[in-house]
């Protein structure tokens, strides 16, 4: 883990290792290696609803009904307690496009242990919470967050928020700044202008790779966030896709997640970063290099793009007092694939927050 805590001009320095690979004679082999495991499919597994109804959290989860466009809606959300004495803060956890508040497990469990309350939110359209056919907009998430924060009687807090989660947190940040005593954004996306890259694409074309996807392509997309730190655990999120495709209601599902991409698409943060006037801290793993919508455009066009050592120290430059901590052989979740160090650096920051 590297801390750099100013936003002052930094000499960045790459350098190549080659290294040669010797040919050697083939030893007799005693015995053939075993064959590895086939990667399972989950053909056989009970079907999972659209609001993941029987899937396992690590809390007790709880919903507030709202109204939504005239519709009746639910957004679900975990309320922890600290586990020590109490500091008096609240952290709220905002998740990414492709996962729900469960993947916050071992944050909800790390800092409740300092003494904070932690509230990870599914938002509408993710998770547990209901997913309407809507156009989704980045304030209307922000938005409806403030219910359930208001709901819960959490005034100022501080935000953890990853991928597109910390989109919007720099959206809930700008519209409803009153509410943010810190935000720590990790791996976000938007730290770059995607949109001149990427071109526009029709919902319906989305909707179709959403149908055509498989347990096998999911789980080299899920792969991909995590590069060699690919853990059995994280399979759970292969399971959790490949059991609401089974379902009857996964063509919804589908639908709202091609319905969502068109909000990270039309909601663009790369410019609200200067404006951003909280503290900020840039928990960047070294390994990433994701791009929204990478596969509509050529490799010419995004070849310069996802660079995520470079675009946290270029962030950092752009947000007013930010913090940026890198974490060396670490993807796109650090949360997850370095928890220590990643818990170790947001307490820190959190420290003196209020």
């Amino acid at each position: 883990m590297k801390l750099h805590p100013a936003p002052s001009a930094l000499l960045l320095c790459a350098a190549a290792l080659l290294a040669g690979c010797a040919t050697r004679s083939p030893a007799p082999a005693a015995s053939a290696a075993p064959a590895a495991a086939a990667a399972p499919t989950y053909d056989h597994t009970e079907p999972l609803g659209a609001a993941m109804e029987g899937w396992a959290y690590p809390f007790p989860v709880q919903h507030l009904q709202f109204e939504l466009e005239g519709r009746p809606v639910r957004m679900a959300y975990m309320d922890v307690q600290p586990t020590a004495a109490p500091n008096g803060q609240t952290v709220v956890l905002f998740h990414g496009k492709n996962f729900g508040s469960d993947y916050w497990a071992n944050t909800l469990r790390a800092l409740p242990a300092k003494g904070y309350r932690v509230i990870a939110v599914d938002q509408i359209g993710f998770g547990k919470s209901s997913k309407p056919e809507i156009r989704y907009t980045f304030a209307m998430l922000a938005d409806n967050t403030v219910r359930v924060l208001d709901h819960l009687k959490a005034g100022r807090v501080s935000i953890v928020a990853n991928s597109m989660g910390g989109m919007l947190g720099v959206h809930f940040a700008r519209r409803h700044p009153d509410r943010v005593a810190a935000l720590v954004l990790e791996n976000p996306l938007g730290l770059e202008d995607y949109v001149p890259a990427i071109p526009p694409q029709q919902t319906a074309n989305l909707l179709k790779l959403e149908m055509a996807q498989t347990t096998t392509s999911y789980r080299a997309f899920i792969k991909s966030y995590f590069k060699d730190n690919y853990r059995p655990e994280f399979e759970r999120f292969v399971e959790q896709f490949s059991r609401v495709q089974r379902s009857p209601e996964y063509p919804r599902y589908a639908l709202v997640s091609a319905l969502t991409y068109q909000m990270i698409y039309e909601g663009p943060t790369y410019n609200e970063l200067p404006k951003l006037n909280v503290p900020v801290l840039l928990a960047i793993g070294q390994l990433d290099r994701t791009v929204f919508g990478r596969r509509f455009a050529p490799p010419e066009a995004v070849k310069n793009l996802g660079n995520y050592p470079q675009l946290g120290k270029d962030a950092q430059k752009r947000i007013p007092g930010a913090k940026l901590v890198e974490f060396d052989n670490v993807g796109h979740v650090p949360h997850l694939e370095a928890p220590d160090r990643f818990h170790a650096a947001v307490l820190e920051f959190l420290a003196d927050k209020r």
